[in-house]
């Protein structure tokens, strides 16, 4: 893993806002992270493919939906970055959870 890819992934505030709710939730599909964060589905695919190119993130496909989690290859010190988001880095993490607590329609995991 290049440890710049990674540092660059991390040093957009959007990214680390997907990231926190990743550590958090585990697994989202793009629906949920874009009603999380308020924002456009292109927007939410875009910072998913570059945290996808820097080996953060691993996507999942069931149906329609894509669901994002984690890469289980992360390096310890990059793992141990990443679960400081929730509480230390992602400005604007509880809003983001509560806008995903309250979603309507929210996908059902077969399996993850």
């Amino acid at each position: 893993m290049d440890t710049q890819l990674v540092f660059d992934a991390v040093a957009d505030a959007t990214r680390r806002r997907i990231l926190a709710l990743l550590v958090d939730q585990g697994e989202l599909c793009v629906c949920e992270l874009t009603a999380a964060l308020d924002d456009i589905q292109p927007k939410i695919s875009r910072h998913l493919g570059v945290l996808k190119d820097a080996g953060v993130v691993i996507p999942r496909r069931e149906g329609t939906w894509m669901f994002y989690r984690l890469s289980p290859s992360l390096p310890a010190w990059a793992a141990a970055l990443l679960k400081t988001l929730p509480d230390a880095a992602a400005a604007g993490f509880k809003a983001d959870l509560k806008r995903l607590k309250v979603m309507a329609g929210r996908p059902q995991r077969c399996a993850a």
